[in-house]
Order: structure tokens, then sequence, then C-alpha cells
């Protein structure tokens, strides 16, 4: 048995690298993923880049490929990673990928004044807060869990952690100790890993948690080793747990990769400008999808190095630099997959949210229904993680304008008819509302209430409250102008 847990720690560390960086590649901004993207073009000299992609580029990577796994012999390695795959082992399809490649309109690479209407593409950066307050509405939390999950968020700093103790939180705030601490524990599952700690040892076992191999030896090293690992002590390490120095050393790696200060990410609020990474067009009476590959480099295996490798003959018949181009032929064949897997998932992710939301594209925001992530996920085959991984940091062009993927996701509110409206479209109501007072006698929260049941919104005073704040509409007493 120890032999077996030996085993699979020793895959999962090298595994997990990888998977991490598809994970990585799939919550990167267009931007990001532009910038890794060169970065690896200049390190990894099996990628070259294409002007334009052919069919015999894509059957170039599958050869490569084929070659890479059959080097493995089609190890456990390769099954293991098919199997954690953050896709949730959503297979790679070269054909259907190639298929949405042919579907991008013409309109999308022909640089017209619709696409790149610059008034549509400033967006403020997203708080923390705001970020884990958004997460917590999609959960489909009670109730109750939702009250403890607002009061907790409240009580996180800017850099990712809770320091005010749980039973003070709980006698302030009037709410159960057990309830809190059961509500922490699903907020330890958010993004980013490791938000809600209340010291670094947490902060570091909650982001072990999100590794998706066997953790046990990473929690034992952070649990009973964290100053020998602050000293770089890897012999005490390695002797404590009985383990290979090589294998200590790739534990560490691990943990230095994690951040120590995970709500840092969302520091600052400079307005930014935003690339489309999906366009929507009304075509008749549909609405088509397309991917914006424009700037993004289209990668490909070099000819040159896969037949060298595969003929078995390096330019000085040195066996190390033999080993250094077949490590490269992995790297790079991963990553043209994880680049296409991305891409591809963004595009079912956004097929699916213009199916669910078609009055929005039609008719505008007072016409957005609610809809939670797993709403999404259900109708995609996908976990809930992975959707919420998507919709961070990726906009869509419509024809409503310019918007984050997170933005089509909303909580419901009760109206007299029976049907549920998204927050969304109640913030556009009071917005509505608010443009229209007269300006000496400015409308109270309680009023709007009044109003807005009267249109068969039935909403609390409290909500119309926090809705106005986040419209950043001043109270009543601060809007009232005497001339």
């Amino acid at each position: 048995m120890a032999m077996k847990q030996t085993m699979n720690l020793s895959q999962g560390l090298v595994i997990t690298p990888q998977l991490q960086q598809a994970i990585k590649l799939l919550q990167m901004s267009r931007l990001e993923l532009e910038s890794q993207v060169r970065n690896e073009l200049e390190e990894n000299p099996i990628l070259e880049e294409a002007e334009v992609l052919k069919e015999e580029d894509f059957e170039r990577t599958k050869e490569a490929a084929a070659q890479v796994d059959g080097s493995e012999g089609a190890s456990t390695e390769a099954q293991t990673a098919e199997a954690q795959d953050p896709q949730k082992q959503d297979e790679f399809e070269w054909e259907n990928y190639l298929e949405i490649q042919h579907k991008m309109p013409r309109e999308a690479s022909s640089g017209s004044e619709e696409i790149m209407n610059y008034e549509n593409v400033i967006s403020t950066t997203q708080t923390l807060h705001d970020h884990l307050y958004w997460q917590a509405k999609m959960a489909g939390f009670s109730s109750e869990e939702e009250l403890a999950a607002d009061a907790l968020i409240a009580y996180i700093d800017d850099e990712g952690y809770i320091k005010t103790p749980l039973a003070q939180i709980a006698e302030e705030e009037k709410i159960d100790l057990q309830l809190l601490e059961d509500t922490l524990t699903l907020i330890h599952e958010f993004d980013p890993a490791g938000v809600g700690a209340r010291d670094l040892k947490e902060c570091l076992l909650v982001q072990a948690k999100h590794i998706e191999e066997d953790t046990t030896d990473l929690v034992t090293l952070i649990n009973n080793h964290l100053k020998d690992l602050e000293k770089k002590n890897y012999d005490a390490i390695a002797k404590a747990l009985q383990k290979p120095m090589e294998e200590v050393i790739d534990m560490c790696k691990i943990i230095y990769a994690m951040d120590p200060k995970p709500g840092r990410a969302y520091a600052g609020n400079d307005t930014h400008y935003v690339t489309p990474d999906v366009y929507v067009y009304k075509v008749g009476d549909d609405f088509s999808v397309s991917l914006n590959e424009d700037g993004l480099p289209k990668l490909r295996i070099s000819n040159y190095y896969r037949n060298m490798l595969k003929g078995g003959a390096t330019p000085t018949g040195d066996a190390k630099a033999a080993d250094f181009i077949s490590e490269k032929l992995k790297s790079a064949v991963w990553l043209i997959k994880s680049i296409h897997q991305r891409q591809r998932t963004i595009y079912k992710v956004s097929d699916s949210i213009v199916k669910h939301q078609r009055e929005f594209f039609e008719k505008g925001t007072a016409f957005l229904k609610p809809m939670i992530l797993r709403d999404i996920a259900a109708d995609i085959g996908m976990h809930e993680s992975t959707v919420s991984r998507v919709t961070t940091a990726k906009y869509m062009h419509t024809p409503q304008g310019i918007f984050e993927l997170k933005y089509f996701f909303n909580s419901g509110i009760a109206s007299t008819d029976g049907d549920a409206l998204a927050s969304e479209a109640v913030k556009l109501k009071i917005k509505e509302l608010v443009a229209k007072e007269d300006p000496k006698k400015p409308l109270s929260d309680q009023k709007l209430v009044d109003l807005l049941k009267k249109d068969g919104v039935d909403i609390a005073r409290r909500t119309v409250a926090k809705y106005r704040e986040v419209l950043k509409i001043l109270p009543s007493s601060q809007r009232k102008k005497m001339f």
C-alpha cells in the first residue's frame, strides 16, 4: 500500500505542472495568453508560427502527439493526465476544432469599425470582494449560507485572508459560529485558490487541495515542515518524510509556485482596455458565435526537429541533444493541445450563453434572465469550476455591446407574475427610475421598493440599497438638489 501511494504521488508530481499549465491557460486573459505564447515561441525551438494554419499543420501535430504517446508507451502517466484533465475527460477533437475555425465570419477579421468600437472596450478592474460576492451568488447557497458567506467575505482583507477570529465575527454579525465554519469551508473552494485562509499554513493547505492529485505528502510537508521549507533545508525534510531528495525538491517546487497572498491579483482599480475573445452576430433569425483568433500566434510543430527525432539522429549524435528535443516536443504538443482546448471550451460556453440568453441579444439588458454556473455546466457537460475559469477575463462582442462572460450570470429576483428577473435587469430598472426622478424630491430606497413592486418586482429595501451602491448612485439625501 505504501509503495502504491508513493507511485501515485510520484506520478502526480510529474503530471501536475502540465495540468497546472492547462488550467492556467484556461484562466488567462487574451493579452496574457498572447504573451505566454510569444515566450514559448522564443524558448522552444520545436514550435513555429504560421501565418495561416493548414490541415497538414494539424496532421503534423497529431503525428507528433502520437509519437509522444508512443514514446511513453501509453503509460499510466498519460492515462492519469487524461483522467485529471481540467475539462473532465472532454477529449480534444481536431476535426471539431477545424470546423469551428472555419465558422469564423469574414467580419471578424475585416477590422470593421463596428468591431473596433473603442467606446465599448473600456473596463474597470474587478475587486477581490466583487469577485467573491459573485461566486457566492453563483454557488447555489441556501439563504443562511449566503448570509454567512456575505459576512465572511466582508472580513477578507486585500491579501485574501480572514484575520478576525470567527468567534468575533459570529458575535458581531449575530450568526451561528458552526454555520460560519461550515460556510468558510465552502469559500475555500472559491477562486483565487487559498482565499479566506486565516494564516499562511491554511492558505497553502487550501491551495494543495485544489491540486487534483494525491497530496498526502504535500499536506504533511506544509503541516510539519514550513520552517525547513523557508530555510530550504531539504535534507531535513527528506529525512523526516523518508523520501528521495529529487522527490522532495519536486514537492517544494509545487509549494513555492503557490501564492501566499491570493488576493493581491485583484489589487488596484486602474482603467484598462479589453479585446473581445468572442463575437456574436445576428445572421437572419439566428445568432452566430465566432472565436476571435486575430493576433493570436498560430502554432505548429517544426518538421525539421520532428523528422530529426523520428529518424533517431541529432546534429551531433549526442544522446543529451535527443533527450532535449524529445522533451521540447512533448512540451510543444501539450501547449498546442491546451490552447486549442481552451479556445474550444470558450466557444462551447459562449454558444450555451447565447442559447440561454437569446432575449438579451435581441432586446437588451432588461431581458437578461437569471442564470447560474450550473445551468451552463449541465448544458455543455463540464464542471462548474471549469465554467467559472472560462468566464473570468473573457469578453464577448454582442449587438448590445461588449460584456465580460461573467455578466450573463445573475441571481434571480422574484416578480409578482411568478417569473424571476435577473439582478442586472433590476439594476437597470433602478437606474432608470433614478434618472427620471425629480432632483428636488429624489426617490428614497423605500420609494424605489414601492415603485418596483408596482412594476412587478418584489425586492427588499436592503437589496435596493445594495444595488444602488453597486451602481454608484448616492443616497437620496445626497442626490437632492435645492436649485
